[in-house]
């Protein structure tokens, strides 16, 4: 939920369909252009009362980012009138529904530069928000707060979405406001390695989901969930979400996922610097000039673009793709999340050794592999072998990856280092979310403050 680009005024409006996967197919590039871009959320909270903190005052959400803009030099980004992102250095921050910060981050080389901008934005927060009595925190799932106590920002988008949720699922809302998340943007070479991919990457999302669960509590109490904010998604919006069956077809190829993106339904268009509400519209009846909500007008390539966020699979596909199956977590795991998809993509003996673990599983275990990782973490089962097992296999694979690539940093020799904390919680058998509900309830016998003080970044 990245804020969006200006739209052009003026562009020339959508001729024909095949513009569309034509539009996917330019962002092929040869393997010395590959890039990393790495998003992350977190939650913002009060250490004195201990509740999320609003947009609104003199140190909510909006008092944040200006102070923020100032301290990095950074522009601000604002809607009407209020200020929801700032962006620099080819990068930006943004608002997600609940108030979760997100950084997404600028397209970087190696594991070692999109870790050292994380670092550096992390240490710009703390020093903004620290003296205001404000902390930051990674989790996949809002720990203590409810629906209700979560605030809103004033992003008309989110307006919108907030009026759709409720119609398609019983948890859109709580996706919004209450999840957090930390994703990988990675690109391909052309439509076969796209391919290839996102059908090896989509199969080994729940094993991600596994490796990086961190969202058991749930309103205090232990859900009995690995990750609550997995199972989440599996009742936000059923035509937006999820694994995409089709991706494993042969023949899966651009136009294939443009067909499927037609057919997701559409929040809203942009139109002046206004929202314009389309919700549950089609996008096919917009290439037509049919569209409800603007009668007569066609959609340009900046409408589609807008309409390509819209949707939320597992693997998203724009001009590059993005991992989406991890919750939010500590600050090593946000670097660990790019090392782990990297050493499985960029590589292709990697690629090829990370498809044949999946490449035998059918549809139905695919389907029951994203529900049982979310909720038996480690201890799932997929075609005979423990998701435990086939995560060690994983990590051996993109460590083997990171090792080819031999890209130095740190005075290391490589980026294989940055999947430690991950071998470490694989190895345990035992996920982060349902070790920090244990010591919750063990170790700090159910007092938040010391559980969110030993969070906090």
């Amino acid at each position: 939920m990245s804020t969006a680009k200006p739209q052009e005024p003026g562009a020339p409006p959508i001729e024909n369909v095949s513009q569309l996967a034509a539009y996917l197919d330019a962002g092929s590039k040869p393997k010395s252009e590959w890039r990393i871009g790495t998003e992350h959320e977190k939650f913002v909270y009060c250490r004195t009362t201990l509740k999320p903190i609003p947009y609104e005052g003199e140190t909510g959400i909006g008092a944040i980012l200006m102070a923020l803009g100032r301290a990095t030099g950074w522009t601000e980004i604002v809607e009407d009138g209020n200020i929801i992102g700032l962006k620099g250095e080819g990068a930006a921050v943004s608002l997600e529904p609940g108030g979760q910060f997100e950084l997404s981050g600028a397209p970087v080389t190696t594991v070692y530069e999109t870790c050292d901008e994380v670092h550096r934005h992390l240490a710009a927060v703390k020093n903004v928000a620290g003296p205001m009595g404000v902390s930051f925190f990674g989790a996949g799932f809002a720990p203590f707060w409810t629906r209700a106590e979560m605030p809103r920002m004033p992003k008309p988008r989110y307006a919108i979405m907030r009026d759709y949720m409720p119609k398609v699922g019983s948890l859109g809302l709580d996706m919004m406001h209450r999840t957090s998340t930390v994703q990988v943007n990675l690109d391909y070479g052309s439509e076969s390695d796209m391919a290839m991919k996102f059908r090896t990457s989509l199969a080994l999302q729940p094993i991600a989901t596994a490796l990086f669960a961190n969202s058991t509590l749930v309103e205090g109490r232990n859900s009995g969930w690995a990750s609550w904010r997995a199972n989440v998604w599996t009742d936000t919006d059923a035509d937006r979400t999820g694994l995409l069956d089709f991706v494993f077809d042969p023949g899966f190829g651009f136009e294939r996922y443009v067909n499927y993106i037609l057919d997701v339904p559409m929040y809203f268009v942009r139109r002046d610097g206004r929202y314009v509400n389309a919700a549950g519209q089609s996008f096919r009846d917009f290439l037509n000039a049919r569209l409800p909500a603007l009668p007569g007008e066609r959609p340009t390539i900046g409408d589609f673009e807008d309409h390509l966020s819209t949707a939320f699979p597992e693997v998203r596909l724009k001009r590059f793709l993005e991992m989406r199956g991890a919750d939010s977590g500590p600050w090593s795991r946000i670097c660990a999340l790019p090392a782990f998809w990297v050493g499985l993509l960029y590589d292709s003996d990697s690629l090829a050794a990370a498809w044949d673990l999946a490449k035998g599983w059918s549809e139905a275990d695919r389907e029951r592999l994203r529900s049982d990782a979310a909720h038996f973490g480690f201890k799932a089962k997929i075609a005979g072998r423990t998701v435990q097992d086939v995560a060690l296999d994983a990590l051996e694979i993109s460590r083997a990856g990171l090792k080819r690539r031999a890209r130095t940093g740190s005075c290391n020799p490589d980026e294989s280092g940055f999947l430690d904390a991950l071998q470490a919680i694989a190895e345990s058998g035992v996920t982060l979310g349902e070790t920090t509900a244990r010591r919750f309830i063990e170790e700090f016998e159910g007092d938040r403050a010391r559980l969110l003080a030993d969070i906090s970044y």
